[in-house]
């Protein structure tokens, strides 16, 4: 599980991830400091995956990446990254070697909607594709005030 606490700024788009919270049941932690490493590792891949990283393919050739090239593909920094507070929930697994499960690959997939819901918390606008680019913030923060506006003159209340 993760909660994520965003700011955004409504004038360019932009969104700063501020802070996670993660909690990750891995079995038993065989080491809780590795396991702690790995939570937060995958938890800065998938803010960096919802903020940062560009994919771009060409449908027309079989979904062939077309860019941006390793020069200009935007990797965050340490100046990008949050605080991560991690939560190791132990529930060990018989199945697992001494009880343990997994610790790395969960935690990426849930951070990018817990992003993704943090800019619908701050701002009131349904993000559903990566990547939570300044410019899909504005452009949803536009159409959510034009949508408002017509509800608004049609007489309806409406939330942006």
């Amino acid at each position: 599980a993760h909660v994520a606490e965003v700011d955004v700024d409504v004038e360019t788009g932009e969104v700063n991830l501020v802070q996670m919270w993660v909690a990750h049941d891995c079995g038993r932690a065989l080491s809780r400091g590795l396991v702690e490493g790995q939570m937060e590792g995958s938890t800065y891949m998938g803010a960096a995956e919802a903020l940062f990283e560009v994919h771009r393919v060409d449908p027309d050739h079989g979904g062939l990446h077309t860019g941006p090239s390793l020069l200009d593909y935007r990797l965050p920094t340490a100046l990008d990254a949050p605080h991560i507070e991690s939560l190791i929930v132990e529930a060990p697994d018989d199945r697992g070697p001494y009880g343990a499960k997994e610790a790395g690959e969960g935690p990426l997939h849930s951070s990018i909607p817990a992003i993704a819901n943090a800019v619908y918390d701050a701002v009131g606008v349904r993000l559903r594709t990566l990547l939570l680019a300044p410019e899909k913030v504005l452009a949803a923060l536009e159409a959510a005030l034009e949508e408002r506006d017509a509800a608004s003159e049609a007489g309806e209340e409406g939330r942006p």
